[in-house]
């Protein structure tokens, strides 16, 4: 499958509208000689358009230079990604892109949802040297649904070698000439219309912050879904983190939410960040062992060998996970309890003020006792806190940003900590098959002395996570 990056701009034009002379738009010196396209294209969706509702399209398409099988996803800015695969007989979607779009259609089978004859009139804009800086599409489209036909003009413009600039030049020569912004993202959203207005709801009830906070964790694990399955190790982190936001989320506001659901998803959400993080803690371990373990180069191989194999297990695993009836299953869930929340909780923000003030509590007592154990139990409540904190900390300007901040760095201080803890564990276990284990007493040691020193930093972390004025608006 290839995938290349789109940067076009799309304009409603009247019927006999004529391109205006674009020389000198950034440098241009005009239009080249013009090509005549018959676009055939079918759309692929949902019964309930989801993939259009995810500002996505997947298309069969005849005709032209890029013939094939194409899905298109959202980029940054104006730019979309195109996969593409090439045309093959039939209506039946290439696994490829199904895969693709999984953790958006799930179960649901994807069907035509309309079909559009494009007549293309392209023609390149090119400059002095011959380069072509972007390409211009006059289209006249037939739109066909289970609505009914419609018939519109409309004009593309694509990025080839040119930069920004081109597109912003071009744009003024055509809105003087009578082109407007198109009104809709794509000419599918268009053959659809009131359908897909319909399919994404039109209410305008506010939403509370504790719910659009768990939304935002649900949109981000399926945003990650692909870097996932591709083994990026970015992805995987950020998923992790999304899935243990939106668990802690259902943990601490227990009245925003159906409870008898929310006891379902939480526990599945904690297989899911297990899997996720078979595969996480062994990268994140693997590259701070490795790299305290410099002076003695056979240990590094033993350890990075071993966690290598970890690693490798664990994204066996999390494929399996992705790829099961039980993830997809989970997705719908989320959706279910997300989008249809309890009657809300008017003490929500105190809420987060009382698991801020048990994680004071149990740090208090684990530096009293001064047992690993505790301090780790103290981390994992403060990261809820912090999460909590997080969902309404937007709405309480610099005092809510800088107490994020502030438990950001506390957490980072016993996350340290907890780092070198768990490092200690595994120089054990590889030490006991090591045919000398002095170098890794030697090491052992090292981490005692990286855990000391972390602590060394909770003092002043905990009294400026502790600042009256950052937690005043808690109530």
């Amino acid at each position: 499958m290839q995938t290349a990056t789109e940067d076009e701009r799309k304009y409603d034009v009247p019927d006999g509208f004529a391109l205006p002379d674009l020389t000198g738009a950034a440098g241009a010196e005009g239009l080249g000689e013009a090509e005549t396209h018959e676009l055939d294209a079918t759309y692929f969706d949902t019964d309930d358009l989801r993939l259009a509702r995810h500002k996505r399209t997947l298309r069969r398409r005849s005709g032209g230079t890029d013939a094939g099988w194409h899905l298109k996803t959202p980029g940054d800015g104006s730019a979309r990604t195109e996969h593409r695969l090439p045309l093959t007989e039939g209506d039946e979607v290439p696994a490829e892109l199904v895969a693709e779009v999984r953790t958006i259609v799930r179960t649901r089978p994807l069907r035509p949802v309309a079909r559009l004859r494009t007549r293309r009139v392209e023609a390149p804009l090119c400059d002095a040297d011959g380069r072509t800086l972007a390409l211009l599409a006059q289209d006249e489209v037939t739109a066909g649904t289970d609505d009914g036909e419609q018939r519109w003009q409309e004009l593309e413009v694509e990025l080839v070698d040119g930069g920004p600039e081109v597109l912003e030049a071009v744009e003024g020569l055509l809105l003087a000439a009578g082109a407007t912004p198109a009104a809709g993202p794509s000419k599918l959203a268009r053959a659809l219309g009131d359908r897909l207005a319909a399919s994404r709801g039109t209410s305008k009830k506010k939403i509370n912050p504790v719910v659009a906070y768990a939304r935002e964790q649900r949109e981000a694990i399926e945003a990650q879904d692909p870097a996932v399955r591709a083994g990026d190790a970015e992805g995987v982190h950020k998923m992790r983190v999304a899935t243990r936001r939106l668990r802690s989320t259902l943990k601490t506001f227990r009245g925003s939410f159906d409870q008898e659901r929310a006891e379902v998803v939480k526990g599945e959400l904690k297989w899911l960040a297990g899997c996720l993080g078979e595969v996480r803690d062994g990268q994140v371990l693997s590259h701070k062992l490795v790299a305290a373990a410099e002076d003695f180069p056979e240990v590094a191989a033993q350890v990075r060998e071993r966690l290598d194999a970890d690693v490798t297990r664990g994204r066996q695993a999390l494929t399996g996970a992705l790829d099961s009836e039980r993830y997809l299953a989970l997705l719908d869930a989320i959706d279910e309890l997300v989008d249809e929340p309890g009657p809300g909780d008017r003490d929500a923000r105190r809420r987060a003020g009382k698991v801020l003030a048990k994680a004071d509590r149990l740090l208090d007592e684990a530096t009293a006792d001064g047992v690993d154990a505790e301090l780790h139990e103290a981390r994992k409540k403060f990261k809820q806190a912090r999460y909590a904190v997080e969902v309404f900390s937007a709405g309480a300007g610099k005092p809510g940003k800088r107490l994020v901040d502030a438990l950001t760095a506390l957490q980072d201080v016993l996350g340290a900590h907890q780092d070198s803890v768990v490092a200690r564990e595994v120089l054990r276990e590889v030490a006991r098959t090591a045919p000398d284990a002095f170098p890794y007493g030697i090491l052992h040691a090292r981490q005692e002395q990286v855990g000391e020193r972390t602590l060394e930093d909770l003092p002043a972390a905990t009294r400026a996570a502790r600042k009256k004025n950052l937690r005043a608006w808690l109530g």
